[in-house]
């Protein structure tokens, strides 16, 4: 199939292993101290290595490759791990996390986060807490510029945030894959006002129509002095 998949340029390598470190899927090796991209079908083409890679070796290309095989690279990590770290690394474990009723009375305000990971790259593509879930796609700013985002925006939804601006890669595929593959209810898109921030929005909305479902969606916008715009 033609699809878009990282080129290590072996010219510019210098052998500091980094992609390798930065690519959860196991699809890049050191090999005779270059890097090589030894399992195509390990590729997700989000281009994690991108951002690791000191000397600009690796770019995307798009060209006939195999498809990227998730069920493989699981088994993979499973297979190197174990099952306490299905995805390579602690910090992008996938879990549910619940939460005890708060006692009655005056109490600190509390987390409402309801799953992790929470970054678009990191998070898997299927998991349980996304049947039947409310879906938020947030930049990651509108989180600290909106002082009530945990109780407005994150209760009772799923959580995916990332930055456009920052984050190497278009997140359309990844988010496509999510809707597509999963029964989701509606979908919120929270985005500062800034320009830049159009980009979570556009891939959004792109995802949404790629998936070939009918969804609810809205889009809110927040201001950089921390209102949401009328």
């Amino acid at each position: 199939m033609l699809r878009k998949i990282i080129k290590i340029d072996d010219e510019k390598c210098n052998g500091c292993g980094a992609c390798a470190a930065a690519c959860h899927e196991g699809a890049i090796e050191m090999v005779n101290g270059k890097a090589r991209l030894t399992r195509e079908d390990y590729c997700d083409g989000l281009g994690d290595c991108l951002p690791a890679c000191p000397t600009g070796a690796i770019t995307f290309e798009e060209r006939e490759a195999p498809a990227y095989n998730e069920e493989a690279v699981h088994q993979a990590k499973m297979q190197k791990f174990g099952v306490r770290l299905p995805c390579g690394c602690p910090g992008t474990q996938s879990k549910a996390i619940k939460r005890e009723a708060p006692a009655e009375g005056p109490a600190p305000v509390s987390s409402q986060l309801s799953q992790w990971p929470v970054q678009i790259k990191l998070v898997p593509v299927n998991a349980p807490y996304f049947d039947n879930a409310n879906l938020l796609i947030a930049a990651d700013c509108t989180a600290y510029a909106y002082g009530n985002f945990h109780n407005e925006f994150i209760r009772n939804r799923i959580t995916l945030i990332g930055c456009p601006k920052l984050d190497e890669g278009d997140y359309t595929e990844k988010l496509t894959r999510i809707i597509a593959n999963n029964n989701i209810k509606s979908v919120t898109i929270v985005r500062m006002e800034v320009p830049c921030c159009g980009g979570i929005e556009n891939a959004a909305k792109a995802a949404l129509q790629a998936s070939g479902k009918f969804i609810p969606w809205n889009v809110i916008t927040i201001t950089t002095d921390g209102r949401i715009k009328e």
